[in-house]
């Protein structure tokens, strides 16, 4: 093999410029609403606070100047999420790139490479926005780390920012549910924990449903400046109701967001599924999955898939239980299961305040690697002699950081 230094699209410079302008999917919502910094170690510390109103002490002329104190100050340590993917390109591949001219093999390789160039960048983006979206519903999230051990982050929202509706509440059917005063009492929440009012609430269209069909809201409505039916002008794409109307209900300032975009968890099966009888299903990483969701079977050679619901969950055994067995066999390594999630959770809405005081609610941390040291997402190659080809991986090391908890409120809408 001659190697691919003769092959632009594969220099180094050219994969790595790309990366570094490639911009994310607009769909990807929360990656733009916090800043980013960076920090010289992989193991970073921060301090939150609840938040805060206080006043500095009058003195008098010729006293000492009272003690000042810290508010709520919680300390953090962690060690930032690395994470990354590579993919293989054989002598074949690599030899159509080096078609002269347009020919069609040349063309068709090329159009591959981008698009696969393209995937792996929204991929890692879509983590950063995974990690985002799990900081401020779930108030943390677990990863791999060193030695494949397990880190949990807990970024320490207070108890009473984290509520779920009782059942006779629930958004959905409860027969006493007030969503109008659960609106309130988020605000009035987060405004008495650190003196901000709320300017954001993300849910995604299964809540806004809720909302629209809420007789109390479709009275104020039609009562309102908005006028009769104005709920339903300029609606979402998948309910016809439109939050911004919504949103100004509460206060002028408020964004009500709907956010339906999803992820998907992939995993590949570590041993055979046979049909009609394996129902423990043994995958090489089973994070991500829950119980509950649907768990997709995909047979790679075929190009074939099935769906079954997935009853339980064992990460650390790698495995995810369904509540039936497929109906066709998968072979190990070859095969593999999905699930598509949404990044806000069905029952969910997260209300938020951006900024407090003047500062951040909270930051993207960027950590170093590599040598020599790189920040955000990279992606390198190498040869591989036998058999001939090339490996492209695309890496990233961040973790976001909440620096003030009580900024934020999360609430279960149907328990």
């Amino acid at each position: 093999m001659q190697g691919y230094s003769d092959i632009d699209e594969l220099k180094l410079s050219t994969i790595s410029g790309y990366f570094q302008l490639f911009t994310a999917d607009p769909q990807l919502r929360l990656l733009s609403l916090f800043p980013t910094t960076i920090s010289e170690t992989d193991s970073i510390k921060w301090d939150s606070t609840v938040g805060g109103r206080g006043m500095v002490p009058f003195k008098g002329p010729g006293q000492e100047t009272p003690m000042g104190y810290s508010r709520g100050i919680a300390q953090h340590e962690a060690k930032v999420a690395f994470f990354g993917q590579k993919r293989y390109y054989d002598e074949e591949f690599l030899n159509n790139l080096r078609q002269p001219g347009t020919t069609a093999q040349k063309m068709v390789a090329s159009q591959k490479l981008s698009m696969e160039m393209a995937e792996m960048g929204n991929m890692s983006m879509r983590r950063r926005e995974w990690m985002i979206s799990q900081m401020l519903w779930n108030n943390g999230f677990t990863y791999k780390s060193t030695g494949d051990t397990t880190i949990k982050v807990d970024y320490g929202i207070p108890s009473s920012h984290i509520v779920t509706v009782t059942a006779n509440k629930s958004w959905y059917n409860g027969a006493d549910r007030t969503i109008l005063a659960d609106f309130n009492t988020a605000n009035r929440t987060v405004r008495d924990a650190c003196g901000a009012t709320i300017v954001r609430a993300i849910s995604n269209s299964s809540v806004l449903e809720y909302i629209a069909s809420d007789n109390d809201i479709l009275t104020l409505l039609s009562k309102s400046t908005f006028g009769d039916g104005n709920l339903f002008s300029g609606g979402n794409e998948l309910i016809n109701a439109n939050p911004s109307i919504i949103g100004n209900l509460f206060h002028k300032n408020l964004i009500y967001e709907v956010y339906d975009e999803q992820y998907e968890v992939r995993a590949n099966l570590t041993a055979v599924v046979t049909a009609n009888s394996t129902t423990t299903i043994s995958v090489d990483d089973a994070a991500d999955f829950v119980a509950g969701g649907t768990l997709t079977f995909v047979d790679a050679s075929a190009g074939t898939s099935e769906s079954e619901t997935i009853a339980s969950v064992d990460e650390d055994a790698g495995t995810v239980a369904v509540s039936s067995a497929p109906s066709t066999s998968y072979k190990a390594t070859e095969d593999y299961v999905y699930m598509n999630r949404p990044f806000i959770p069905d029952d969910y809405i997260v209300f938020f305040a951006d900024r407090v005081q003047g500062q951040n609610i909270a930051e993207m941390v960027e950590a170093p690697f590599g040598i020599p040291a790189r920040y955000g997402m990279f992606a390198d190659t190498w040869d591989r002699k036998d058999p001939e080809g090339i490996w492209l991986r695309v890496q990233d090391k961040c973790l976001p950081v909440l620096k003030i908890t009580g900024a934020v409120y999360a609430l279960k809408v149907k328990p």
